[in-house]
Formats: structure tokens, C-alpha cells, sequence
């Protein structure tokens, strides 16, 4: 493929990075360079700040009818579908992610325009009854201002429609700092938001590094910073905007376990076990990397994983029959294989997997699908996030136990519980310490429910009605309809 170098996308202009500075984009199947991305200066990072405050504040953004936001909204719905192909495309090029999946996930992009389209028409607020006489008590939500979203690598669309559909339907502003690893599909998204017509400097996207990041969020101009990512880089953005006593919504890191009881069909568990965590390799916060499997049939069931797992179809993702691609970038293929060592050290027992596939090239990122047997929930292998195509079986003996394992790390993002047991289903669902519960299925989502973690796996929820409130302040708004103030030291006079 032809190198194609790109440009940022800046108060509706598409504008070169200072200096030409640029950066490469490496394709995780071959390590080929493909596209040549902008780097965002700090001056050029003031820039787009600085045009979207405009945008919001001068160009009236925040004071568009509703029916105007939605109409642009439902355009660029229109047109993602039909540039779906592409969409996809460019993004399994950047980060070795499955088409099959990547195609339908870029496809419910539109999705989420129509259903926020929506949202931006309903968005009210509330006529108050007051015990006091003739006031009149309302309110109305107004947009946040000027929204920072950092994105990552996993889900580069997807993850920025959970932020951009609500922050715009909303009446937001935004400047879109995607992961260094998967800019251009962000930029291509950009030239969508340009032919859909949103008004100049609604929508920016800047590219760069971590540093490009940091700008960003250290930037005064930014009312609220949106961001999915590792937890250690969370925490240092909700120090910085505690600091500033700005918003945030967090979705970080997770460690998820997949509970499985004996009572259930081990063929269906395993299949659901398995797609929780070798469909997109192991590299999505809800992986669920912990299997919780229950004694009496752990060593079938360990069978059936690791039959299964021999089966999978590794190889280009770019190819429909494929069923695990590559790692996404370099730096996490090294974690991978790292952590893929410490779990030797420990004391796990390696049951498949464990290595480079004996197919692929020296510059490819592909990983084996690997699992553990024997685990303790002690080790490193079970308490800290992998990201990558890892599953560690944990045996256990009651239900009791296996919340207890369940609930034994510092995350909090999701989890599966596999059962034919109705009340049992509801029980442990109840007692698990999750933002998101599978019963029977694992790693399902949908831009109508709510998701987000509890403990390190971060703030706020995303998706789902309730999102546009993380996209709006509340405003009170009183009036006097009676008598005129009598004693201005008394108002209750």
C-alpha cells in the first residue's frame, strides 16, 4: 500500500502539522508503513481549543435548536453507512482487529448518531414543586463547554462514538486526541463530520504522542476530559482535573471473571469463554481473563477450552474466515509475551499457547491464544491487566468462593456468570462487585445501556440515556410570579 500522509483536522480546515512533523503508522500483520500521521504541535493543540470554545461560545453551537443537532447528527449516520467499508478497513489495518468484527462494530456507529439524534430532540429538564407560594422552579441542561476525548487503540471508533455521539448531541464542543497507534481511522471520521456539516470547529482531531495527550488535558480551555485507557493513566488525568475541579468520565482497565457452574452445558460455556476473550486477542477492558471454573468440572471443562483454542484460525485479519488476529502494536506485544513469562515463574501451568505462531514473520504481532491451568488468584497473571489473548483458569469449590475470587482485585469493570440456575444467576450477579453482569453471554453491549466500572475501573458510565447528564451542567432557574419584594432583608417577606 501506498503511503499517504495525513493532516489535522483543526476549526474545519485541514491543516499541516509544524514543521511537517509526521509519524509513522505500522501495520501490526506485517510491520509495514502505510500512513504517514501529523503530529500535533503545542501551539496547534492551543489552536483547536481555542476554535472550539469559538465554535461553542461565538458560532452558538450550545444555542442550535435541538432539531438541528439531530439533523446533522442522522447525516453523519447516513454517512458512515456508507463508507462503512473503509471505516472497517482502515481500522483493522491499524491495529490487527478481526474485519467480522470490526465491520459490524463500525456499522452500530450509525446507530449511535440516530439514537442520540434522538436524545438531543428529548433532553428536558424538570418543572419543581415548590413549598412556597408563587414561584415558579424549572431547569434545563446546558452543554459542559469544550470536551477533550483521548481515545485507545482497541475499538478507535467505537470508543470515540461513546463519547462524540452524547458530547455533540449535547451541544458540546470537542478536541479528539486519538491513541498514536490508530489516528487515521479518526481523521477519516473527520472527514465525514466535515461533509455531514457540522459548523467549523465543533469537531477536532489532533494527533501525536502521550505528550499530544498531555497538552490536551492540561489545557484551561477544556471543560470536561473524557478517556478510555489504563487506569495509571486515569488517575494522573483525575488528579489534573481535580485540580481544576473539571469533569471526568473514566473507563480504565478491568480484570473480569467469567463464573462457570457446574449445571451449565460445557460446549456453550466454553464457547462464551472463549469469545470473551481470544475474539478481539484479548484486547478489550471487559476481556474476561479470568476463568472461575467450578471443581467438579474443571478438568472437562479445561479440555473443551484448550480443544477449542487449538482450532482457532490465526492469520490476517483482513480476511472474513479469520478468527483471532494480530496485537495491536509493538509495546503491548512485548507485555504480552512478558506476562506470558511471569506466569511460567509463578508456578501456572501453561495448557496451550504461550508463543509467536511458528507461521508468522519476525515483524508481525501475532500471539498464540494462550491459557493458564492451576492459577491462584494471587499471582500477577490474575490480579493485573494483560490486554492481550490470555485466560487464566481459577478453580473453585462454592458459590460463596467463587465471588469471593470474583471480587479479589482491584477492578471493577465486568463480569459472566455461566448457569441453568435462575435464582443462583440473579444471586451472584447481585453480589458481584461489576459494573457490567453477563448472565449466559459475555461481552455485549449496546448504545442504549449504560456502561462503565466500579474501584480502578474508573468514573462515570457511558452509554445509554442517562450519558447526556455526563454531558450537561443542571441549571435552576426561578420565578416570581406574586408579589413584588416587600423587605429586601427578609425574602420570605
Amino acid at each position: 500500500m501506498q503511503e499517504r500522509e495525513f493532516r489535522l483536522f483543526v476549526g474545519g480546515e485541514w491543516i499541516e502539522p509544524e514543521g511537517g512533523r509526521r509519524f509513522e503508522c505500522v501495520s501490526p500483520v506485517d510491520g509495514s508503513t502505510w500512513a504517514m500521521a501529523p503530529y500535533a504541535s503545542v501551539q496547534q493543540i492551543d489552536l483547536a481549543v481555542r476554535l472550539a470554545r469559538e465554535a461553542f461560545e461565538v458560532g452558538e453551537w450550545s444555542r442550535a435548536l435541538p432539531s438541528r443537532r439531530a439533523e446533522l447528527m442522522r447525516k453523519l449516520g447516513s454517512l458512515i453507512e456508507q463508507n462503512v467499508d473503509e471505516l472497517a478497513r482502515i481500522q483493522v489495518q491499524e491495529n490487527g482487529k478481526l474485519i467480522r468484527e470490526v465491520h459490524g462494530q463500525t456499522l452500530a456507529l450509525a446507530k449511535y448518531c440516530y439514537y442520540y439524534a434522538g436524545l438531543a430532540e428529548t433532553l428536558h429538564g424538570d418543572c419543581i414543586p415548590l413549598s412556597m407560594p408563587d414561584m415558579l422552579n424549572y431547569t434545563v441542561r446546558v452543554p459542559v463547554g469544550v470536551v477533550a476525548a483521548i481515545t485507545p487503540w482497541n475499538s478507535p471508533l467505537s470508543l470515540l462514538m461513546w463519547k462524540m455521539a452524547p458530547a455533540l448531541a449535547a451541544g458540546n464542543a470537542m478536541v479528539v486526541k486519538p491513541s498514536e497507534f490508530t489516528p487515521i481511522s479518526t481523521l477519516m471520521l473527520a472527514e465525514l463530520v466535515e461533509q455531514a456539516g457540522f459548523p467549523p470547529g465543533v469537531f477536532n482531531v489532533v494527533t501525536g504522542g502521550a505528550d499530544t495527550g498531555g497538552a490536551l488535558v492540561d489545557h484551561q480551555g477544556i471543560n470536561k476530559i473524557a478517556f478510555t485507557g489504563s487506569t495509571a493513566v486515569g488517575k494522573k488525568i483525575a488528579e489534573k482535573a481535580g485540580s481544576r475541579l473539571i469533569r471526568t468520565t473514566l473507563e480504565l482497565g478491568g480484570k473480569s471473571a467469567n463464573i462457570v457452574f457446574d449445571d451449565v452445558n460445557l460446549e456453550e460455556a466454553a464457547n462464551g469463554v472463549l469469545a470473551g476473550i481470544f475474539a478481539a486477542a484479548g484486547q478489550t477492558c471487559l476481556a474476561g481473563s479470568r476463568a472461575l471454573v467450578h471443581k467438579d468440572v474443571y478438568d472437562e471443562f479445561a479440555k473443551i477450552l484448550v480443544e477449542k483454542t487449538e482450532r482457532i484460525s490465526i492469520g490476517d485479519p483482513q480476511v472474513m474466515a479469520t478468527e483471532m488476529g494480530t496485537v495491536a502494536c509493538r509495546p503491548q506485544y512485548n507485555k504480552v509475551l512478558a506476562y506470558i513469562d511471569i506466569a511460567r515463574e509463578e508456578g501456572a501451568k501453561l495448557l496451550t499457547g504461550g508463543k509467536k505462531p511458528s507461521f508468522a514473520s519476525e515483524a508481525s504481532l501475532f500471539v498464540e491464544p494462550t491459557i493458564f491451568g492451576n492459577v491462584s488468584n494471587q499471582m500477577r497473571i490474575a490480579q493485573e491487566e494483560v490486554f492481550g489473548p490470555v485466560l487464566c483458569l481459577i478453580p473453585f469449590e462454592s458459590t460463596d468462593e467463587a465471588i469471593q475470587i470474583a471480587n479479589d482485585t482491584r477492578f471493577g469493570l465486568a463480569a459472566g456468570v455461566w448457569t441453568r440456575d435462575v435464582k443462583k444467576a440473579h444471586k451472584v450477579a447481585s453480589r458481584l462487585n461489576a459494573g457490567t453482569v453477563w448472565v449466559n453471554t459475555y461481552r455485549k453491549t449496546n448504545y442504549a445501556s449504560p456502561f462503565g466500572g466500579i474501584k480502578e475501573s474508573g468514573l462515570g458510565r457511558e452509554n445509554g440515556p442517562d450519558t447526556m447528564k455526563e454531558y450537561t451542567e443542571v441549571k435552576s432557574i426561578w420565578v416570581n410570579y406574586g408579589e413584588p419584594i416587600k423587605d429586601p432583608f427578609n425574602p420570605r417577606a
